[in-house]
């Protein structure tokens, strides 16, 4: 009985192998002679490739219709994200800030320019807008500049979300963005009290943390962060202080350092994450700056360094597991970078300080350099409706998707990479660009290639490893 082959992206890994993707995202390896077998309807039914290529939903015989019905199935859980619409709710409390950090993409103001500063009213107004979306579990997001500077409205808008939250029969959650610089005692002990987490920047070791992340004097922070995150720890706990580092060219090549910095602070992992070229970073691109190219090969070397290091101790990457769980489960992640459409709006959103709304933190990065293309309105001058099903959200979706996206829409990775219409705009004046040699597609292109070559050659320990990231179960690995 002859097959119907059922739609598929693919890609070469090696001279000898292919790899095949379905539209839900199930892989298989196969040698590039059962690949010309295979598209050429030439394949022996009886053969062991035949039956895996059926059981992956790459070909169908006469169960063709129920198929169908798996592969509907399958990519319906991979955009089960789009069912709780806006989950984060980012409000940017105000844009003074006690630091100077060279690379900050939103261009911080003047630690004393209060006109910067969300008031109560509108922190409220944002509050009332934030609770008309449909999940039932809102995360709301504080950041800045460096938002403890605005400390009323924070606790103004915490308190009012709690209430707020009780009566609409919500779970709320809070996060503070903090360089903790400034924090204190009483600051910590309201955050225990409401359980809200606290979301950091470490970038390394003092000497690479101290290049970037420096006072308006100039001065490092290395010092100070590390006595007010022992702080921070001592009151909220260590569950609830995370960091985030920004890999610049000073750090491009000592991500080792990086990695060993963050285990002995005791991170509970760490997302080697690359620059945006927003705000700072963009004027200061020449120095800060690097080929996308590199980066990836720095990444690829990092995660070898990290994979190693957890055959004696649990500590993820956290890029490569969310990657890692869009390649080996059916599930989405919600992590807003990499989803078709993509997440700007859908799935989080942010409120400027003066009630501007903005589909994605670089959207407003975007307009803090001048450029406004992408505000959907204000908590003042419009309703949740006129900005949440208006037309430019609808615009912003409809040219976000990888399926459509040249050449994103042939490509064997489509199932697990995303877009950024906001970072197409800055580059090419289009919302929707061809992605071929963009830094969006070199990164993330490498890198996904990069975990499929892993996969390929890992060996029991290694998919041990890679399945407690995804299930967050360390017990899954016996250590060394």
């Amino acid at each position: 009985m002859s097959y119907i082959i059922l739609p598929f992206q693919f890609e070469r890994i090696t001279e000898k192998e292919t790899l095949l993707v379905n539209e839900c995202g199930d892989f298989l390896f196969v040698s590039n002679d059962d690949f010309k077998l295979f598209v050429n309807h030439k394949l022996d039914e009886k053969s062991d490739i035949f039956y895996e290529l059926k059981s992956h939903l790459m070909i169908a015989q006469e169960e063709l219709e129920e198929s169908i019905v798996k592969i509907s199935n399958r990519l319906r859980s991979k955009k089960a994200f789009l069912r709780e619409f806006t989950c984060l709710h980012m409000m940017v409390i105000t844009l003074r800030c006690n630091q100077r950090c060279k690379y900050c993409q939103v261009s911080c103001a003047e630690e004393d320019a209060y006109k910067y500063d969300m008031s109560e009213e509108t922190a409220k107004k944002v509050v009332d807008m934030i609770f008309q979306s449909p999940t039932d579990f809102p995360k709301i997001e504080f950041q800045g500049g460096e938002p403890t500077l605005n400390w009323n409205v924070i606790t103004t808008t915490v308190e009012y979300a709690e209430k707020v939250a009780k009566e609409k029969n919500k779970n709320v959650e809070f996060v503070i963005c903090s360089n903790l610089i400034g924090i204190n005692e009483e600051q910590l002990l309201y955050c225990k009290e409401h359980d809200i987490c606290l979301s950091t920047s470490l970038d390394g070791t003092k000497e690479i943390h101290n290049k970037c992340r420096v006072t308006k004097q100039e001065t490092g922070t290395y010092d100070t962060f590390n006595e007010k995150l022992v702080l921070a720890r001592k009151y909220v706990g260590y569950d609830k202080v995370g960091a985030l580092m920004t890999t610049h060219a000073y750090s491009l090549d000592k991500l080792k350092d990086v990695i060993d910095e963050y285990c002995r602070q005791g991170m509970d992992g760490i997302f080697i994450r690359s620059l945006n070229p927003y705000g700072f970073a963009a004027e200061d691109a020449d120095t800060l700056g690097y080929d996308m190219k590199v980066f990836v090969e720095r990444y690829l070397e990092a995660l070898n360094y990290i994979l190693e290091i957890n055959k004696k101790t649990y500590f993820p990457e956290l890029f490569a597991t969310l990657l890692f769980s869009r390649i080996l489960t059916p599930f989405s992640t919600g992590f807003v970078d990499l989803q078709s459409p993509a997440g700007a709006g859908i799935s989080g959103v942010i409120y400027d300080f003066d009630g501007s709304v903005f589909p994605s933190d670089e959207a407003r990065m975007l307009a803090r350099m001048g450029d406004r293309h992408f505000c959907l309105g204000n908590v003042y001058n419009n309703t949740y409706k006129e900005i949440f099903a208006g037309q430019k959200l609808k615009n912003i979706t409809r040219s976000a998707c990888v399926e459509i996206t040249p050449p994103c829409a042939y490509c064997g990775y489509q199932a697990y990479c995303g877009c950024d219409p906001v970072r197409n705009y800055l580059e090419t004046g289009s919302e929707l660009r061809n992605m071929t040699n963009s830094p969006f597609c070199k990164k993330h292109k490498g890198i996904i290639s990069g975990l499929f070559k892993i996969l390929k050659n890992a060996d029991e320990t290694t998919m041990n490893i890679i399945w407690s990231w995804i299930n967050h179960n360390p017990s899954l690995v016996k250590r060394k």
